[in-house]
């Protein structure tokens, strides 16, 4: 019996529903019409066509669909055929129907390719604008840049575009405007730019040929079509001629040349008889590329027709014949025997003489080609010679590549489908018959029109936003690029302040409205160009889903699937998935969330059921979206059908059993020979068997259960054989039991070269199980000594294999044979055989320089192995320097596969070059690559702006930071309310590294916030700058009566006043309860009398013991002095006793002076100043 499982018919995850719908859907018999796939996603999976909502991984999908490794059963051996008398196809021989496949594969259709390959570039594709809001135009529909057409036809070249408001169209040809309305032949289509050209009035197409471009144009920009080069078909007449008798000597070569008209596009060319019969061809007759008929050697059979060289035109559908040749062929031996084709030696036995290989085409020893990268690569070598030669080809310095090169003519062409760069050098072709040998060598050179690198894409960006178009494509020879906005060259275009172009970079920076265009990047070289749109939509936009609410997934248990979420917004937004509206953000582990917002779970289990919520924020707001998935499980035939053997007209049962999930709707069908069986009347057809009634030979075939649902299927694959008598046991198995192969044996190295060696062996025993392949393997002695490595692999009907060798590797070989049961044990080893030295033709791979601290770099590689060592000491010559710098190359040699440059200053580029060399020379130049010295924490964000519109909002700015020190990954926002002491819980918000703003919605209008600001890089946060919010206008001064009792400077007013109040206080006791000295300088001419109390000093002690006032004073009840008279009079201080008044009453006199004096003179008897005296001054 064989297993076939392929899971996922439908898509591993499935289908989407509608929004109401469940899991019951099903069984409430809903007509699947009702469901639509999610997504058009389809793989090859270990061969078999898988189309799913998403895909599986090879070997998670072996395990997880458990298939069986049952194949086909092989053919008995020829004898044991005839002692059974087995009716069978001679195509099931055990040598002639080749290798049967573990695994039935079904070939998709042709759009399968493209599908997938949309949708693994849509999980990285840019956001698209919605067509409800305003932006530029876009190309969506244009003819190809060399547009053919048949002159029997109206002309029509494509041109749409989208955009809002709708664009307008206009054409240029040849450079200049193109006046449609001028021309009653041309119209163009109704809301399309597409033109059409009407002959139907008359008129020749040849006159519109020429260069068309499309001018896509609204209020926003000018998007334009590429270059269309309007060619008309032509299928011009053969020229009459009349031919005579080609004459030549049998064994002679010949061409019989076609040389066709030309023709747009070239004709099919091809030969015929002038009876319309197919000239036969073989390695002897063939046609080359040119169209040309060629005989390596001319034989008499081949004077029996004529020749005629037809060229058919793929537009008018026509073929054109070339009058016929007609050959004459001489010869020694006049009889044509059809006796002698056969004859092994057929050409000495009609008196050919022998003759070396000469080349027909092309000529000489050498030659030379060119092609283009992407293109296909036609070598060819036709030969003469007697006995016709053999073509061989060879590439010098390394093999053919196998994946991409296949041979054509019998040999005679080799075919290297989509040329790159590595697919350059020296081939040659070897023609060889027993005479001789001789080469031809073809120098290939592969240049290249331009191709992408970095294709620009069109750009959506918020106001005060920065961003950049970047242009790169590659050629050969290199490219030059040429910027254009809105279809003019942007050196001619307004200047723009916040533009600038740097090379194939156009930056713009803190962008505004105006700054919307369509800009157009030409890259262009000899071969050819590129040009691509790309606009500048500047918009201010709220989050925005763009799918249907509340989709239903369902989805196969083990499988891989997708949950889509397209969304919109400006800025970008941030999306995040949730389940069951709880938990982090899903990203990592099980679950990768792609660029475009998809999330994908690698592996569905049961407790993945439930509701997926997907938010997407930005500075504006927020959207969400969900989707229900449910995990249902898969469809498993656990009673498979088994091979049987049966006599004619018997009853034959096949046994299907499945298991399946009970709310999805099984159907079972079979094929017979991968086609839908046809079930007629002697067959009946159940749930879980098919049954065939009076079985005959016809019956005879593979036949294969295939259990679906809407989205899985399992297959299982039984052979039925049908024998011509009745003797035979009903089980084949128990009458041939198979086991694997034995091993080969009498391993012998023949043919020695340089850079090959032929390996030959003996098969052992198929043990009834015909050998499928031969592993060859092996093993050298200098890197890893007894590991040994798959070397190439052949099929069961070879025993001999010409190995091609790497220089400097000391080979042993052995031999393992495989059937389906399984592989042999390994043959003896061979004796070993060392190929001489060479240089490394190749370098190391994977380069890289990383930094792995701040002030370094880490250069590492691939090492090469043995087969690509070429010689003794593989070294590696490691260099490096600043990328964009003259400075010279540091260069070490390193015999490992690392290398740490230090002191090197944070995030820098470098150049990277790693050189294989050994004893024998130096490995090509290798291509630098790009690395980078560590990085570190950036600087803190620049101008970081707290802005607060109103009391319910508040809006922060920043600009990147100066030193960003690596690749910036985010900022990390922290914010706290505050009210006086109280201070609320403090929220983190981790935005993206082009994100430069972010509103804050205030809870209460009261509360002020403290915001901390820091850039991350892959390093960590670095350095943070904080700044607050401004207090409410209106809550300013009522905060401050409130809060002032905290503050600390009322603090510190209070301490103040409170000593200074207590010193005062101080100063009043002791005055009250001590008295004081205080110097007088008495001015009065009544001298003292003794009983006045006079210090030595001068000074009267005034204590309160003595009760008395101070003269001329009283006090009063709160202890003030108040003056009761003066001691002084006017007459003192006048001259003479009298007073002198001015005339407006004011006394002048001596009182000034005197005032003066004495103030003076009291001011020279006082005491030393004292701390108890400037206490007593400031009482």
């Amino acid at each position: 019996m064989r297993r076939l499982a392929a899971r996922g018919a439908a898509g591993d995850a499935g289908e989407v529903a509608a929004p109401a719908a469940d899991s019951s859907d099903s069984a409430q018999g809903r007509s699947p019409s009702s469901w639509r796939l999610i997504d058009l996603c389809a793989v090859w999976d270990a061969g078999v066509y898988l189309p799913s909502a998403a895909w599986n991984g090879a070997s998670s999908g072996v395990a997880r669909r458990r298939l069986n490794e049952a194949e086909r059963l092989s053919s008995v051996r020829e004898a044991q055929l005839k002692r059974l008398k087995v009716t069978r196809p001679r195509v099931l021989g055990s040598r002639e129907r080749g290798r049967v496949p573990r695994m039935a594969r079904q070939p998709p259709p042709p759009w399968v390719h493209a599908a997938f390959l949309l949708c693994l570039l849509s999980l990285g594709g840019a956001i698209e604008i919605p067509m409800d809001l305003t932006q530029p135009p876009t190309i969506t529909k244009q003819s190809v840049k060399d547009h053919i057409v048949d002159p029997r036809d109206n002309i029509l070249i494509e041109c749409e575009a989208k955009g809002n408001p709708a664009p307008s169209f206009h054409w240029t040809r040849n450079s200049r405007f193109f006046n449609i309305a001028k021309d009653p032949r041309v119209s163009m289509r109704r809301r399309s730019g597409t033109l059409v050209i009407d002959f139907r009035s008359g008129g020749r197409p040849e006159e519109y040929e020429g260069e068309y471009q499309c001018f896509a144009r609204n209020k926003f920009g000018t998007a334009l079509s590429n270059r269309i080069r309007l060619q008309v078909s032509k299928s011009p007449l053969w020229p009459k001629e009349n031919l005579d008798p080609v004459v030549v000597q049998e064994g002679a070569p010949l061409t019989l040349q076609c040389n066709p008209p030309p023709g747009l596009p070239s004709p099919v060319i091809f030969w015929m008889s002038s009876s319309m019969e197919p000239i036969t061809q073989d390695k002897r007759v063939s046609q080359g590329h040119n169209g040309d008929l060629y005989f390596s050697n001319v034989m008499l059979q081949d004077m029996q027709t004529d020749y005629s060289c037809n060229a058919r035109f793929h537009f008018t559908h026509t073929i054109q014949q070339k009058n016929p040749f007609t050959l004459k062929v001489l010869t020694n031996h006049p009889y044509n025997d059809s006796s002698l084709r056969n004859h092994p030696d057929m050409y000495s036995a009609r008196g050919v003489a022998e003759r070396t290989p000469s080349f027909m085409y092309p000529q000489g020893t050498a030659s030379s080609q060119m092609v283009l990268r992407g293109m296909d690569l036609l070598l060819e070598c036709i030969a003469s010679g007697v006995p016709t030669p053999d073509i061989a080809w060879y590439k010098k310095g390394g093999d053919l590549p196998s994946d991409k090169a296949k041979f054509e003519n019998f040999n005679k062409a080799l075919r290297i489908t989509n040329v790159s760069e590595e697919d350059s050098g020296e081939y040659f072709c070897l023609a060889s018959n027993k005479m001789g040998s001789i080469r031809h060598t073809i120098s290939v050179r592969v240049k290249a029109a331009p191709y992408w690198l970095d294709e620009p894409k069109n750009l959506i960006l918020a106001p005060g936003e920065d961003g950049r178009l970047v242009c790169r494509a590659n050629g050969n020879p290199k490219p030059t690029v040429q910027w254009m906005v809105n279809g003019e060259p942007l050196q001619s275009a307004p200047p723009n302040p916040n533009r600038e172009v740097a090379g194939d970079t156009i930056i713009f920076r803190d962008t505004q409205i105006s700054s919307r265009a369509v800009y157009q990047c030409n890259t262009s070289n000899e071969h050819g160009y590129l040009l691509a749109n790309a606009f500048v939509s500047v918009l201010d936009v709220p989050p925005r889903m763009l799918s249907p609410r509340n989709q239903l997934i369902r989805v196969i248990l083990y499988n891989r699937t997708r949950l889509d979420c397209p969304f919109f917004g400006s800025p970008i937004p941030t999306l995040r998935w949730f389940k069951n509206g709880q938990g982090s953000n899903l990203d990592g582990g099980n679950y990768h969330v792609y660029e475009n917002g998809s999330l994908e779970i690698k592996m569905i289990r049961k407790e993945d059921q439930g509701i997926y919520t997907c938010v997407a924020t930005n500075i504006l707001g927020k959207a969400e979206n969900q989707v229900r998935l449910e995990v249902k499980d898969p469809t498993r035939i656990y009673r498979m059908p088994e091979d049987q053997v049966a006599k004619r007209g018997t009853t034959v049962q096949l046994e299907c059993r499945v298991k399946h999930d009970p709310s999805l709707k099984l159907t079972v069908s079979w094929l017979k020979d991968d086609e839908p069986l046809y079930i007629g009347n002697r067959m009946k057809k159940e749930d879980d068997s098919l049954t065939i009634f009076g079985v005959a030979e016809r019956d005879q075939g593979s036949y294969t259960c295939v259990a679906s649902t809407e989205l899985d299927q399992d297959l299982a694959k039984a052979y039925l054989t049908v024998l011509a008598d009745q003797a035979t046991p009903t089980n084949r198995l128990a009458a041939l039991p198979k086991g694997r192969p034995d091993r080969p044996r009498d391993l012998e190295l023949t043919d020695l070269a340089e850079r090959s060696v032929r390996l030959t062996w003996i098969p052992g025993d198929d043990n009834n199980s015909p050998i499928t392949d031969y592993v060859v393997q092996f093993e050298e002695d200098q890197f890893q000594p007894g590991v040994w490595h798959d070397h190439s692999k052949y099929p069961g009907s070879v025993n001999s294999a010409v190995l091609r060798l790497s220089p400097y590797v000391n080979y042993q070989f052995r031999v393992i044979a495989v059937n389906e049961v399984g592989s042999s044990h390994p043959s003896l080893p061979s004796e070993r055989y060392r190929t001489s030295g060479a240089p490394p033709e190749s370098n190391p791979g994977d380069v890289k320089g990383e930094g792995t601290r701040k002030n370094n770099m880490e250069i590492t590689w691939t090492p090469m192995n043995a087969t690509s060592a070429f010689g003794p000491n593989l070294r590696y010559i490691v260099k490096w320097r600043r990328r964009e710098t003259r400075e010279a190359w540091n260069n070490v040699t390193v015999w490992g596969s690392r290398y740490v440059v230090g002191q090197t200053p944070v995030y820098v580029p470098y150049e990277i070059r790693v050189q294989a060399e050994n004893d024998f020379g130096k490995g090509p130049e290798p291509e630098s690559v790009i690395g980078y010295s560590g990085e570190d924490l950036p600087s803190a964000p620049r101008r970081f702006r707290v802005r607060q519109p109103n009391l319910e909002t508040i809006n922060l700015e920043w600009d990147h930071p100066e030193h960003p020190n690596g690749i910036m990954t985010g900022y990390t926002l922290k914010y706290v309310a505050f009210n006086g002491t109280k201070v609320g819980k403090q929220i983190v918000e981790n935005f993206s590294p082009n994100q430069t703003k972010f509103t804050v919605q205030r809870t209460d209008p009261v509360s002020r916030y403290r915001f901390t600001l820091s850039a991350r890089t892959q390093v960590g946060s670095g350095e943070a700058v904080t700044e607050e919010s401004p207090a409410p206008p209106n809550e300013a001064y009522t905060n401050n009566q409130a809060d002032i009792a905290t503050q600390g400077w009322f603090i510190g007013l209070m301490c103040a006043i409170a000593l200074l109040v207590l010193i005062l206080l101080i100063v009043c006791f002791i005055k009250r309860s001590r008295g004081g000295k205080y110097p007088v300088r008495e001015k009065k001419d009544v001298p003292l009398g003794p009983e006045d109390p006079k210090e030595e000093d001068g000074s009267f002690d005034y204590s309160d013991e003595d009760n008395k006032p101070l003269q001329g004073s009283q006090t009063s009840l709160d202890g003030t002095i108040k003056q009761q008279e003066s001691d002084d009079s006017l007459v003192d201080y006048g001259e003479g006793g009298e007073g002198q008044f001015n005339e407006d009453g004011s006394f002048i006199g001596q009182y000034t002076v005197k005032k003066d004096k004495e103030e003076t003179e009291g001011n020279e008897s006082s005491e030393a100043t004292s701390p108890v005296n400037a206490i007593y001054s400031l009482a």
